[in-house]
Formats: C-alpha cells, sequence, structure tokens
C-alpha cells in the first residue's frame, strides 16, 4: 500500500511537478490580470472577460492536476476515462465562473467567490480522480481528503480579495501565489489521502484514455493557457502604454489650470495635475493610486459629490501634513483612456474665505484701529443696556473726542493723524478689561462701555486712566519729536441719565462738549442743566458755517497812528458778524469756536481777501495787515494764499502786514518759520502781536524775520499805575531800538498812556483815544485825501477785542 510520503516522494517525477507548479503559477496570474479587465469592462465585454478569465482558470487548475497525475508513477498499468477527464475539465471551468462573478460584486464577494473557485479546484482533483483508471483499488483517508477540501477553500478565499487589491504587480503577483498554493497544496493533500492497493483482476477499460492522448491534451490546454496568458500581458501592456500616453496628455493639459485637478477610476487616483499636488503638498507621481477618501475625508462630501456631476459644492481638502484647507468641488465624467472615469476640479477657497471673513470683520470694525465700528458698539450697548434692565445694574458710557486732531491732519498730513488714531485705538485697548468695550465711532471720536458697574464713581477712575495713558504716552512721544494725544471725555450711566442708547450717547456727548469747553483734556459727567449750553453751541456753529455765504461778516477798521505827529499811517481791521437772530456776536465767543472747527481757514481767507480788496482801492499809500490763526500759519497752501490774494486784488506786497501771536509759533515751530519765510519772499511785512503775553519772547525775536513788535493792551493800560508794566513796556522799546524793531502799542485810552509812550519813544499807537473801529468809509479823508504812508497800517485778521 502507497504511504503519503512514497506518493509525494517516490511516486511521481519531480521534474513534471515543477512543470505543473510552473503552469499553475501562469495560469493564476493569467486569472488575477483577466480578473483586473472584467472589473473594467462594462456591459457584454464584461461577461466576455469574464469567460475568458474563467476558462483560462479552469484549464490552469485541469492542466495542473493532469500533469502532476502525468508525474505520478505508481508502477501499475494507468489510464484515464474520456468522460470524467472532460467533466473535470467542465467542471473546473462552470465553478471558477461562478466564483469570478460573485467576487466581482462586492469585498464580502471576493471572499466567497475565492472559495467558491477553491470548491472548483476540489470537483475537479475528485473528478479527475474518478477518471483515474488502474490495476487496483484506491482507498481514501478521510481526515487527509478534508484537509485538502479546507486548503483549497481558505486559500482560494484569501487569494481573490488580495489580487483583486489596486491594480500593481506587487498585489497581482501576491494574489497569483496564493492562488497557486491553493491548487497545489489541494492536489497533493488529496494525493497523499489516496492509498492505492494493486489487484490484477481489475482490468483497464479499453475506451480509457492512454496516458500519451492525455499528454498531448494536457499540452494543447498548456498551449491555450500561455496563448491566453501571454494576450492578458500584451493588453495589459497596451493597456499600460495608453493609459500612460493618456495620463501624460490629461496632465500636460491640467498642468495649464490653475486650479487642481484629478482623475479617478471609481475612488481611485489615476492622475493629477500639480496645481493639486501643490495643494496636498506632496508630488503628483506620489499621489496616483491614493483613494479619494485620503483627500477628502468626509464620505458625504464624496457621495454627494459623485451623484450630482456638473454641480458646484463646498468641501474641506485634507493636506499630507493633517490641516484643512476649504475647497469648492466640481466632478465631470470622462473618458480616459478608453473607459469613463471621473474628472474633479479643485478650487482653493482660502483667498475668498479669507476676503469674505474680512469683510464680515469690516462690517463690524474700523478698518484703521480694528476697533467695533459705531454698528457694532451699538447692538453690544443695546445688549448691555437689556441686559442692566434685568439684573437692575448699572453701565456707564465715555465718550472720547481726540483735542484738536484736525489740526493734526491739516499740519502733519493724514498718515500722521491715522497713526495717532491707531496709537490713540491701542493704548485705551490695552488698558480696559474683558468687561469693557472701546470702538470707534467715527473720525477721532471713540466710545467706551463700562459694563456691570457698582457705582458711578468706577466711570470717573477709568476716565482718568484713559487721560493718564495717553498722557504718558505724549510724554514719550515728545521724547521723540512725535505728536502729542489729548482727549476730553464725557460721561453718561444708566439709568441716572437715561434709560436708551439714543439718550445715553447724546447725555454722553453733550458732557464731551462741556469738558472741551472748559479746558480740554479733562472729563465731565453729564448733568441736565447741559444740555441747552451744548445745543447752543452747536446751533452757532451751523449758522457761523453758513456765514459767508449768508454776507453776515464784514469788517471795521481802526487807525495806527505815529506818536510824535500824530498822522495816520494805516488800519487794523476787525471782524464782526452780525448774527440774524443773535445780533452781533461778540469775537470772543465765535472766533475760539472756528478755530476748534476748523472754519478758520475759510473764514480767515475771505477776510484776507477783502481786507487785500479794500486796501487796493485806497488813494493814499497806507498799509493794511491782516492778524492769522494759528491754524492758518501751520497749513502747508497758506503762503500759496497770500500770493494769490495779492495778485487777485493787485495790493501791493510791502502794504500788506501780517500779524502772528506767539502761540502760532510753539506749536511746530520749523513748520511755522518756513511759512513766515516763504511770505517774507512775497514782500509782505510781518508782525509779533500781543508781544510778552507768549512763550520765549526773546528766543522767537531771533528765529523769526520779524519787521514790527506789539505791545499788549495788558501792559499799556497798567504803566502809570504799576512800576513792572512800566518797566516792561521800557525794556520792550530798548530791545526793539537795539534790533532796529518799530513798536506799536496797543490799547491806547487815555492822554497819560499816551504821554508816557512819547517819551519813552514809543513809534506807533492805537486805541480808542486815536479812533475807535468803523466803517471804513467813517475814514475816507485818510484814505483819499491825507495823510502820509511812512509805516504801514495793521488790519488784524482774527482780533478777538474792540479795539
Amino acid at each position: 500500500m502507497l504511504t503519503v510520503y512514497n506518493c509525494v516522494v517516490h511516486a511521481h517525477d519531480l521534474r513534471l511537478v515543477g512543470l505543473a507548479a510552473a503552469i499553475c503559477m501562469l495560469a493564476s496570474f493569467t486569472a488575477v490580470n483577466l480578473l483586473h479587465h472584467v472589473r473594467g469592462s462594462k456591459g457584454h465585454m464584461q461577461i466576455v472577460w469574464l469567460c475568458v478569465s474563467a476558462t483560462a482558470t479552469g484549464f490552469g487548475i485541469w492542466a495542473t492536476h493532469f500533469i502532476a497525475m502525468l508525474a505520478f508513477s505508481p508502477g501499475l498499468p494507468t489510464a484515464y476515462n474520456i468522460a470524467l477527464t472532460f467533466l473535470s475539465l467542465l467542471a473546473a471551468i462552470l465553478l471558477t465562473a461562478v466564483g469570478l462573478a460573485v467576487a466581482m460584486s462586492s469585498t464580502l464577494g471576493a471572499w466567497l467567490g475565492g472559495a467558491i473557485v477553491g470548491g472548483g479546484i476540489a470537483a475537479m482533483h475528485y473528478t479527475g480522480m474518478a477518471a483515474f483508471e488502474i490495476q487496483g483499488r484506491i482507498i481514501w483517508d478521510p481526515l487527509l481528503v478534508a484537509a485538502s477540501i479546507a486548503l483549497g477553500g481558505l486559500l482560494g478565499a484569501t487569494a481573490l480579495p488580495v489580487g483583486l487589491r489596486p491594480a500593481s504587480l506587487k498585489w497581482k503577483m501576491l494574489g497569483a501565489g496564493l492562488l497557486t498554493l491553493a491548487i497545489c497544496s489541494h492536489h497533493f493533500t488529496a494525493m497523499a489521502a489516496a492509498a492505492i492497493i494493486p489487484d490484477p483482476t481489475i482490468e483497464i477499460s479499453a475506451a480509457s484514455l492512454p496516458t500519451g492522448w492525455l499528454a498531448i491534451a494536457v499540452a494543447c490546454a498548456s498551449f491555450v493557457i500561455i496563448m491566453l496568458t501571454l494576450a492578458g500581458v500584451a493588453k495589459e501592456l497596451r493597456d499600460r502604454r495608453r493609459v500612460e500616453l493618456e495620463a501624460e496628455r490629461m496632465r500636460g493639459l491640467a498642468n495649464a489650470a490653475v486650479e487642481g485637478l484629478l482623475v479617478c477610476d471609481g475612488q481611485t487616483v489615476v492622475t493629477v495635475n500639480d496645481s493639486f499636488a501643490a495643494l496636498i503638498g506632496s508630488s503628483p507621481n506620489e499621489l496616483v493610486g491614493a483613494h479619494l477618501h485620503q483627500f477628502l475625508p468626509d464620505e458625504g462630501t464624496r457621495l454627494k459629490l459623485f451623484e450630482s456631476p456638473n454641480v458646484t459644492m463646498e468641501g474641506d481638502l485634507l493636506k499630507l501634513d493633517g490641516t484643512r484647507n476649504p475647497v469648492e468641488l466640481i466632478m465631470r465624467p470622462v473618458d480616459f483612456a478608453g473607459k469613463p472615469h471621473r474628472a474633479v476640479a479643485v478650487r482653493d477657497l482660502r483667498a475668498r474665505k479669507n476676503a469674505e471673513q474680512h469683510i464680515r470683520f469690516l462690517a463690524h470694525h474700523d478698518s484703521l484701529t480694528g476697533l467695533p465700528n459705531r454698528s457694532s458698539f451699538n447692538k453690544k450697548l443695546d445688549q448691555e443696556i437689556e441686559l442692566a434692565l434685568c439684573a437692575g445694574g448699572k453701565l456707564a458710557v465715555l465718550c472720547l473726542d481726540l483735542d484738536r486732531f484736525k489740526e493734526v491732519n491739516d499740519l502733519f498730513g493724514h498718515a500722521t493723524g491715522d497713526k495717532m488714531l491707531q496709537s490713540v485705538a491701542a493704548r485705551i485697548g490695552g488698558m480696559l478689561d474683558d468687561s469693557q468695550v472701546v470702538a470707534r465711532l467715527s473720525g477721532d471720536e471713540f466710545a467706551v462701555i463700562l459694563s456691570r458697574l457698582p457705582n458711578p464713581a468706577v466711570a470717573g477712575r477709568v476716565a482718568e486712566t484713559i487721560l493718564e495713558t495717553l498722557r504718558v504716552g505724549s510724554d514719550r512721544a515728545a521724547a521723540t519729536d512725535d505728536v502729542s494725544i489729548s482727549t476730553s471725555i464725557g460721561i453718561a450711566v444708566f439709568p441716572d441719565d437715561a434709560t436708551d442708547r439714543h439718550a445715553l450717547l447724546t447725555h454722553a456727548d453733550t458732557a464731551l462738549y462741556r469738558a472741551k469747553n472748559e479746558g480740554r483734556g479733562t472729563y465731565r459727567f453729564f448733568e441736565a442743566s447741559m444740555g441747552a449750553a451744548v445745543r447752543d453751541r452747536r446751533l452757532l456753529e451751523h449758522d457761523l458755517r453758513q456765514a459767508i455765504a449768508r454776507q453776515e461778516l464784514r469788517l471795521v477798521y481802526q487807525p495806527l497812528k505815529e506818536i510824535p505827529s500824530g498822522k495816520a499811517v494805516g488800519f487794523e481791521a476787525l471782524l464782526r458778524w452780525k448774527h440774524p437772530t443773535r445780533a452781533n456776536v461778540e469775537p470772543s465767543e465765535f472766533i475760539p469756536l472756528a478755530e476748534d472747527t476748523g472754519i478758520i481757514i475759510s473764514i480767515g481767507e475771505w477776510v484776507l481777501r477783502e481786507a487785500c480788496r479794500e486796501a487796493a482801492t485806497w488813494k493814499q499809500p497806507l498799509t493794511v495787515a491782516v492778524n492769522v490763526s494759528p491754524v492758518q500759519i501751520h497749513n502747508a497752501n497758506f503762503a500759496h494764499t497770500v500770493h494769490e490774494i495779492l495778485f487777485e486784488t493787485g495790493l501791493s506786497p510791502a502794504r500788506l502786514e501780517l500779524e502772528v501771536t506767539e502761540s502760532a509759533l510753539v506749536r511746530d515751530l520749523n513748520r511755522a518759520l518756513g511759512t513766515l519765510r516763504r511770505i517774507k519772499m512775497l514782500g509782505v511785512r510781518i508782525a509779533m502781536d500781543d508781544f510778552g503775553t507768549g512763550y520765549s519772547s526773546l528766543s522767537n525775536l531771533r528765529a523769526f524775520p520779524f519787521d514790527k513788535i506789539k505791545i499788549d493792551r495788558s501792559f499799556i493800560r497798567s504803566v502809570n499805575v504799576n512800576e513792572q508794566a512800566a518797566a516792561i513796556v521800557r525794556s520792550v522799546l530798548g530791545l526793539s531800538r537795539a534790533l532796529g524793531l518799530p513798536v506799536l502799542a496797543e490799547g491806547v485810552e487815555t492822554s497819560a498812556e499816551l504821554e508816557f509812550l512819547q517819551k519813552e519813544n514809543c513809534h506807533q499807537a492805537q486805541g480808542f483815544l486815536l479812533g475807535r473801529p468803523a466803517d471804513i468809509d467813517a475814514f475816507g479823508e485818510m484814505t483819499n485825501g491825507q495823510g502820509t504812508a511812512e509805516s504801514p497800517v495793521v488790519v488784524p485778521l482774527m482780533k478777538t477785542s474792540a479795539a
């Protein structure tokens, strides 16, 4: 009786066993390779390739069995039953076809289909063994029979899922190897299960197929397998080359696109362009063969994308570094390498999302400072008021307005003004806690909400801190020649002062105006009595803006005379405003308002033009001068305006004298000096007004090109009653003689004052004693028939007193 060991080692020709194994491996690789063609085909071609694959695999299993059987040498006469032999081939082909068809259905189907193929191996083997005729009896070992069937089924069930993984040579070879192992292990285990007992009484059927003929049949089967393998390999090579060419052409076109593009076979990436690879953070070659879920992790997005061709949608693109980018996706079916594929366009939305986020930010924030804007502030204040109403608490609103901010813009430019606003926002925002909100409402106007206020005194302390923070910052700025910052603050408390947003802001704004009127750089709480005064100031400001257009402004003139001769040498012009309902408004009331609001620029230009136009009509060459505001001096266009007015009116520059107060010099000495020097180049004379009341008078006399000094009236009215005042006037007159500058004394109202000035050799004087301000028509004799013009006549533009 033959044993397992004898069966495998002594009863087989190992050369034919090796040939059987080679045929088996070739058939298995052909089966796996053709199976991928089945998966990639559609319609009837899928059935065609499934039949080809089943036939090749079935022939391979059958040929492996019978070559191995030819290698079996039991030493007894043998033959093969023709019908059963072909039945075994048919069983191998049919069961393999069923298994492969099931394997195409799903991932789970691949395991089941592989098990069916394993069953086909067993069916073919034992049918083939039934066709085996020998002079003896075959006894089977049930345990080894069961083991052979189990090995074939398990290894077959594993082979197909492995071989059907994404198309690559590695997985194909591994799947083919497992299928080869399934066939060979089953055959030799099953052969080991058979024991042959020789029996001479058993005769071989005359109709049986001799071993030689079987060898011819097996050779034909092997040839078919080889031809199918070569055809499959040739098609694989052609397909691969076509895919490569198509991919290269597609990649060339796709790389011309700015957007990311990828082509998928199912959900497997076939090719990508450089833009998509850059989005992912990889190279194009590394992405080929990857699954789409590696880049689009959201399954819902993938399903929606494939179910809705030509429809744009948004999703998240997962990069190799783990970060996600918002993208816009659109899928379109394409024909690629002769097969239907999906092309997906990927547009990076980061720039658009950032722009949209910035737009949303700007809708609620100020673009310059980054603070909440008025809309956001109002919404926040409404919320805080509602919370305070529910909780029965208090809150405060602080309105801030930078002092003389318009002058900073006019003098130093808008870039400096913007820098100041940013600095204020940073300083105030840095000192507030999370429960306090600062916003920029408009221009140089800021506001602060102090919620959950324990008592109003806390709001006052916060206002003091803000003032101190800006003051300290300004001191540091002064050390670096930067622009100093000062602000005024108005405070209104909920619910003490108002119970709604509009009223609360109005009352805080009213308190702000009071703070500005009372010296700036301070804060004030709202009081009920403030409302009328603030409304009156705003109405006055509104009317002042219309005063020129309504022809409500006029000039009056006061004569200037030589003290020794008493002759008129010129006039000083004084500005008057006759309001339609308020009658005559005092210059001391409307001129500071004009300077605070910037209206002084237009009013000053009007006065300068009117004074020059009037002086140009005089027959006597008396000189007229214009008192200019500090705001005008620091205006970059002021020298050009003076030149333009002289050209328009035809007045000789030597007959114009501009009066400048020392306060106009200390704000920006270099800018003021540059402006005055350009005016001097025109031939215009410049006088220092109110000498002795400003800062660094002696330094200013040395630095600036003055042609005359005017002693302030506060000194003149005291020369006969105050020795110190008399000493100051004598000193100024002595200084002027040393410098070669004429001196004019203002506000001379008594003969004693005039006698003192004459005794001290003062050059010129003006005041009620020498002539009261009046319309120029009252001085017709001086301007048209009498008087000499040895000294210029000064007409101060912005004079704030009556004399």
